[in-house]
């Protein structure tokens, strides 16, 4: 995969993971009660959130109430309001500063600073999904214990609602897409010959000339004739080679 469409992909399963932690933030159903009277009437859905708790009516009627005071909440919703919120400042810059060094961008000119501004983005995200990861699992599991003990009775009996869901997932986004741009770090030694990196350095190499000596002598047909040093014997004789 390229370094572009890495960095695209990464910048993408962020930003979604970024809504859900908003939508996980701002919806009142981290826990859900259902009851149901003596008939049909007088059934009722109860959902908790961090900032609100809602209450459907079998008619139809809903009311919401806003929770203004931290105590009133329980241990992992007070933990929640601060983790999610925290989480969704990563995730947001995160993405923003991506955007400052991605390839597709020219606010930075040199390959080196451009990965690391990615890389820093790729942690500010991982971050955001371990932020948002742990409250979501904590509300899970407090839910979960709180279903099965026998001291709780049926009708205050609750089950996770969607937001944990939604948390989980973005979680899982926002994890996967800060990995990609993390790893969206250019090679260790330099490619000569790649697109963006400076020739081999070396030695000055001056392209060899072929010419003729200045002194020689050129043939009516256009040959070069060579200058000898010496005249050609007219004759050999065979005492020579005895």
């Amino acid at each position: 995969m390229g370094k572009i469409c890495r960095e695209v992909t990464g910048q993408v399963l962020s930003f979604i993971g970024m809504v859900g932690v908003a939508v996980t933030c701002g919806i009142p159903m981290w826990r859900t009660t259902f009851y149901i009277g003596a008939n049909i009437v007088t059934g009722q859905i109860v959902w908790d959130g961090l900032w609100m708790n809602c209450v459907m009516q079998s008619t139809g009627q809903m009311q919401c109430k806003l929770e203004w005071s931290l105590m009133t909440l329980t241990a992992d919703l007070q933990a929640g309001r601060a983790l999610v919120v925290i989480s969704l400042v990563f995730g947001f810059l995160g993405v923003m500063v991506s955007f400052l060094g991605t390839k597709c961008t020219s606010c930075l000119k040199k390959e080196s600073s451009m990965s690391q501004v990615v890389i820093l983005a790729g942690c500010l995200i991982i971050v955001s999904g371990v932020l948002i990861l742990i409250p979501v699992c904590w509300s899970a599991a407090v839910t979960i214990a709180e279903f099965d003990s026998p001291l709780v009775i049926n009708t205050q009996k609750r089950e996770i609602g969607a937001a944990i869901y939604i948390g989980w997932g973005s979680a899982v986004f926002l994890l996967i897409g800060g990995i990609f741009l993390a790893t969206s770090c250019p090679p260790q030694r330099p490619m000569y010959g790649y697109p963006g990196y400076q020739p081999a350095p070396g030695y000055p190499y001056a392209q060899p000339i072929y010419a003729p000596p200045s002194n020689g002598q050129y043939s009516s047909t256009g040959t070069y004739v060579p200058t000898k040093p010496y005249a050609v014997p007219t004759a050999y004789s065979p005492r020579q080679y005895i």
